[in-house]
């Protein structure tokens, strides 16, 4: 436990993983219902239809397009985040692994 205190030993890739998966799936459905409740609180719903309304056919899809691009873009950089965590972590230990074997002092 001290050297987890110390930093001398770091989170492993499973807590990682684990956070990551928290975060991809609870982070939208968390936003999808506070959108629902903020136009609600603000009393956007009418003004939102009404835009709809507006928007005509095409518009409207090409917002949808436009809108599940941006979500798979931040799902991917949410992705790729944990990815170079996970390779931080296990290059440290294979290169302080190297240097136990070398001789050097550990980190």
């Amino acid at each position: 436990m001290q050297d987890f205190l110390e930093f001398k030993r770091f989170i492993t890739p499973d807590v990682l993983i684990a956070c990551y998966s928290c975060g991809a799936v609870l982070m939208p459905l968390l936003l999808w219902l506070t959108r629902g409740w903020l136009l609600r609180r603000l009393g956007l719903l009418e003004t939102r239809k009404r835009l709809i309304e507006r928007l005509g056919r095409r518009n409207r899809l090409l917002l949808t397009l436009a809108m599940i691009a941006v979500f798979l873009a931040m799902e991917l950089a949410w992705r790729m985040m944990f990815e170079t965590m996970i390779a931080y972590f296990q290059m440290r230990d294979y290169l302080q692994m190297l240097s136990t074997q070398a001789g050097f002092a550990p980190f």
